[in-house]
Protein backbone atom coordinates (compact mmCIF):
# COMPACT_ATOMS: atom_id res chain seq x y z
CA UNK A 1 0.00 0.00 0.00
CA UNK A 2 1.36 3.40 -0.87
CA UNK A 3 1.19 6.71 1.19
CA UNK A 4 -1.20 8.07 -1.19
CA UNK A 5 -3.79 5.39 -1.95
CA UNK A 6 -6.47 6.66 -0.10
CA UNK A 7 -6.16 10.31 -0.91
CA UNK A 8 -6.06 8.85 -4.90
CA UNK A 9 -9.23 6.90 -5.65
CA UNK A 10 -9.65 5.83 -9.34
CA UNK A 11 -7.59 9.28 -10.33
CA UNK A 12 -10.06 11.27 -8.39
CA UNK A 13 -7.22 13.71 -6.44
CA UNK A 14 -9.23 13.71 -2.92
CA UNK A 15 -7.02 16.02 -1.30
CA UNK A 16 -6.99 18.49 -4.14
CA UNK A 17 -10.24 18.50 -4.49
CA UNK A 18 -11.05 19.50 -0.23
CA UNK A 19 -7.80 21.02 1.03
CA UNK A 20 -5.74 23.30 -1.15
CA UNK A 21 -1.94 23.71 -0.94
CA UNK A 22 -1.92 26.52 0.91
CA UNK A 23 -3.45 27.11 4.25
CA UNK A 24 -3.87 30.65 3.97
CA UNK A 25 -6.26 30.54 0.86
CA UNK A 26 -8.27 28.54 3.10
CA UNK A 27 -9.38 31.29 5.29
CA UNK A 28 -12.93 31.99 5.06
CA UNK A 29 -14.18 29.13 3.72
CA UNK A 30 -15.75 26.15 5.04
CA UNK A 31 -12.46 23.64 4.72
CA UNK A 32 -9.66 24.02 5.98
CA UNK A 33 -6.15 22.64 7.02
CA UNK A 34 -5.54 22.49 11.10
CA UNK A 35 -2.66 21.33 12.34
CA UNK A 36 -2.66 19.71 15.28
CA UNK A 37 0.24 19.46 18.16
CA UNK A 38 0.65 16.43 19.78
CA UNK A 39 -1.40 14.77 22.91
CA UNK A 40 -4.68 16.79 21.32
CA UNK A 41 -7.94 15.93 21.30
CA UNK A 42 -9.29 16.72 17.66
CA UNK A 43 -13.00 15.72 19.07
CA UNK A 44 -14.15 14.13 22.31
CA UNK A 45 -17.34 12.11 22.84
CA UNK A 46 -21.06 14.11 23.14
CA UNK A 47 -18.90 16.56 20.82
CA UNK A 48 -21.36 17.74 17.77
CA UNK A 49 -21.03 15.41 14.85
CA UNK A 50 -20.84 17.79 11.48
CA UNK A 51 -17.63 17.37 10.06
CA UNK A 52 -15.22 14.87 8.56
CA UNK A 53 -11.17 14.78 8.37
CA UNK A 54 -8.86 13.90 6.60
CA UNK A 55 -5.31 13.58 7.63
CA UNK A 56 -2.42 14.78 5.75
CA UNK A 57 0.39 13.93 7.99
CA UNK A 58 0.78 12.34 11.11
CA UNK A 59 -1.43 9.83 13.00
CA UNK A 60 -4.72 9.75 14.96
CA UNK A 61 -5.83 7.12 17.19
CA UNK A 62 -9.81 6.77 17.83
CA UNK A 63 -11.37 4.98 20.60
CA UNK A 64 -14.02 5.28 23.35
CA UNK A 65 -13.38 4.55 27.33
CA UNK A 66 -15.39 1.42 29.10
CA UNK A 67 -17.32 2.14 32.52
CA UNK A 68 -14.47 1.79 34.43
CA UNK A 69 -12.48 4.64 32.21
CA UNK A 70 -9.88 2.74 30.79
CA UNK A 71 -9.51 3.15 27.11
CA UNK A 72 -10.22 0.90 24.39
CA UNK A 73 -8.59 1.50 20.70
CA UNK A 74 -11.00 1.13 17.65
CA UNK A 75 -8.34 2.33 15.67
CA UNK A 76 -4.90 3.99 14.36
CA UNK A 77 -4.94 5.89 11.29
CA UNK A 78 -2.42 7.48 9.37
CA UNK A 79 -1.71 9.35 6.30
CA UNK A 80 -4.35 9.66 3.54
CA UNK A 81 -7.17 8.14 5.82
CA UNK A 82 -10.49 9.56 6.88
CA UNK A 83 -11.87 9.91 10.15
CA UNK A 84 -15.55 10.88 11.60
CA UNK A 85 -16.90 9.39 8.44
CA UNK A 86 -20.19 8.51 10.45
CA UNK A 87 -21.70 12.22 10.24
CA UNK A 88 -22.02 11.96 6.97
CA UNK A 89 -24.48 9.11 8.08
CA UNK A 90 -27.04 10.59 10.42
CA UNK A 91 -24.44 10.49 13.58
CA UNK A 92 -25.46 14.17 15.34
CA UNK A 93 -23.25 13.52 18.54
CA UNK A 94 -19.53 11.90 18.08
CA UNK A 95 -19.83 8.57 20.40
CA UNK A 96 -15.88 7.86 20.62
CA UNK A 97 -12.87 10.17 20.63
CA UNK A 98 -10.08 11.19 18.08
CA UNK A 99 -6.65 11.98 19.14
CA UNK A 100 -3.27 13.27 17.78
CA UNK A 101 -0.49 10.78 18.65
CA UNK A 102 1.92 12.89 17.13
CA UNK A 103 2.28 16.46 15.67
CA UNK A 104 -0.22 16.29 12.99
CA UNK A 105 -2.39 18.12 9.85
CA UNK A 106 -5.27 17.50 9.07
CA UNK A 107 -8.40 18.83 6.00
CA UNK A 108 -11.65 19.20 7.68
CA UNK A 109 -14.86 19.50 6.06
CA UNK A 110 -18.27 20.35 6.61
CA UNK A 111 -21.29 18.35 6.03
CA UNK A 112 -22.30 20.88 3.56
CA UNK A 113 -19.37 21.13 1.16
CA UNK A 114 -19.22 17.29 1.17
CA UNK A 115 -22.42 17.47 -0.29
CA UNK A 116 -21.56 19.76 -3.04
CA UNK A 117 -18.57 17.52 -3.97
CA UNK A 118 -20.69 14.56 -4.54
CA UNK A 119 -22.68 16.40 -6.60
CA UNK A 120 -19.72 17.30 -8.80
CA UNK A 121 -17.69 14.38 -8.55
CA UNK A 122 -19.35 11.21 -8.44
CA UNK A 123 -16.36 9.18 -8.11
CA UNK A 124 -16.13 10.88 -4.57
CA UNK A 125 -19.38 9.36 -3.13
CA UNK A 126 -17.92 5.61 -4.13
CA UNK A 127 -14.73 6.60 -1.83
CA UNK A 128 -16.88 7.29 1.14
CA UNK A 129 -18.65 4.27 0.49
CA UNK A 130 -15.20 2.12 0.63
CA UNK A 131 -14.03 3.55 3.25
CA UNK A 132 -17.41 2.81 5.42
CA UNK A 133 -17.24 -0.53 3.87
CA UNK A 134 -13.88 -1.29 4.78
CA UNK A 135 -14.29 -0.01 8.19
CA UNK A 136 -17.70 -2.49 8.46
CA UNK A 137 -15.76 -5.45 7.36
CA UNK A 138 -12.49 -4.76 9.70
CA UNK A 139 -15.30 -4.40 13.09
CA UNK A 140 -16.82 -7.48 12.01
CA UNK A 141 -13.63 -9.01 11.73
CA UNK A 142 -12.34 -7.92 15.65
CA UNK A 143 -15.62 -9.15 16.85
CA UNK A 144 -15.26 -12.49 15.38
CA UNK A 145 -12.04 -12.74 16.41
CA UNK A 146 -12.71 -11.31 20.35
CA UNK A 147 -15.72 -14.70 20.38
CA UNK A 148 -13.63 -17.21 18.31
CA UNK A 149 -10.21 -16.97 19.12
CA UNK A 150 -7.31 -16.62 21.85
CA UNK A 151 -4.88 -13.62 22.94
CA UNK A 152 -2.07 -15.14 20.76
CA UNK A 153 -3.82 -15.43 18.10
CA UNK A 154 -5.73 -12.16 18.12
CA UNK A 155 -1.98 -10.72 18.35
CA UNK A 156 -0.34 -12.22 16.02
CA UNK A 157 -2.88 -11.90 13.31
CA UNK A 158 -3.50 -7.76 14.28
CA UNK A 159 0.60 -7.90 13.07
CA UNK A 160 0.26 -9.80 9.74
CA UNK A 161 -2.57 -7.14 8.86
CA UNK A 162 -0.94 -4.40 10.22
CA UNK A 163 2.36 -5.79 8.03
CA UNK A 164 -0.40 -6.21 4.78
CA UNK A 165 -1.99 -2.66 5.04
CA UNK A 166 1.43 -0.33 6.52
CA UNK A 167 3.99 -3.02 5.61
CA UNK A 168 7.09 -1.87 3.33
CA UNK A 169 9.26 -4.30 1.36
CA UNK A 170 12.75 -3.75 2.05
CA UNK A 171 14.53 -7.06 0.06
CA UNK A 172 12.64 -10.01 1.68
CA UNK A 173 11.80 -8.41 5.03
CA UNK A 174 8.55 -6.63 5.56
CA UNK A 175 8.88 -3.15 7.23
CA UNK A 176 6.15 -1.22 9.58
CA UNK A 177 7.53 2.08 10.47
CA UNK A 178 5.83 4.05 13.82
CA UNK A 179 5.30 0.78 15.31
CA UNK A 180 2.27 1.11 17.87
CA UNK A 181 3.62 0.54 21.56
CA UNK A 182 2.72 -2.88 23.37
CA UNK A 183 -0.17 -1.03 25.15
CA UNK A 184 -1.58 -0.10 22.09
CA UNK A 185 -0.91 -3.46 20.45
CA UNK A 186 -2.98 -4.17 23.93
CA UNK A 187 -5.85 -1.95 23.27
CA UNK A 188 -6.66 -2.90 20.00
CA UNK A 189 -6.59 -6.49 20.40
CA UNK A 190 -8.28 -7.00 23.92
CA UNK A 191 -5.00 -8.40 25.36
CA UNK A 192 -2.67 -7.04 28.28
CA UNK A 193 0.47 -5.28 27.64
CA UNK A 194 2.32 -8.21 29.22
CA UNK A 195 0.73 -10.49 26.64
CA UNK A 196 1.27 -8.42 24.08
CA UNK A 197 5.37 -8.30 24.85
CA UNK A 198 5.77 -11.79 25.81
CA UNK A 199 4.62 -12.97 22.41
CA UNK A 200 6.69 -10.31 20.48
CA UNK A 201 9.67 -11.87 22.63
CA UNK A 202 9.02 -15.27 21.89
CA UNK A 203 8.48 -14.70 17.76
CA UNK A 204 11.89 -12.43 17.78
CA UNK A 205 13.51 -15.49 19.52
CA UNK A 206 12.17 -17.30 16.87
CA UNK A 207 13.94 -14.88 14.53
CA UNK A 208 10.48 -14.16 12.58
CA UNK A 209 10.83 -10.40 13.53
CA UNK A 210 12.18 -7.88 15.22
CA UNK A 211 11.18 -4.56 16.98
CA UNK A 212 12.01 -1.32 18.69
CA UNK A 213 9.74 1.45 19.67
CA UNK A 214 10.13 3.13 16.09
CA UNK A 215 9.51 0.28 13.88
CA UNK A 216 8.46 -3.48 13.29
CA UNK A 217 10.49 -5.80 10.32
CA UNK A 218 8.85 -8.75 9.37
CA UNK A 219 11.66 -11.50 8.65
CA UNK A 220 9.48 -14.22 7.93
CA UNK A 221 5.79 -13.98 6.59
CA UNK A 222 5.44 -17.30 6.65
CA UNK A 223 6.65 -18.45 9.66
CA UNK A 224 4.41 -15.42 11.48
CA UNK A 225 1.22 -17.04 9.79
CA UNK A 226 1.74 -19.86 10.40
CA UNK A 227 1.74 -18.73 14.54
CA UNK A 228 -1.77 -17.92 13.99
CA UNK A 229 -2.95 -20.93 11.97
CA UNK A 230 -1.07 -22.88 15.11
CA UNK A 231 -2.50 -21.46 17.59
CA UNK A 232 -6.66 -20.76 16.44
Amino acid sequence: MTEQSFWYFEDFDLFDILCPTKIAENEGKDHKVINYKKGTNIYLPEDDADKIFFIAKGRIKIGVFGNNGKEIIKNILEKGEVFGELAMFGQKKRTEFAYAMEDTEICICTLDELKMVMKTHSTFQQFMMSVLGKRVMSVEKRLESLVFKDSRTRIVEYLIELVNTRGQRVGYELLVRKFNTHQEIANLTATSRQTVTTLLNDLRNKNILTFDRKRLLIRDMDLLQKEAVVEA
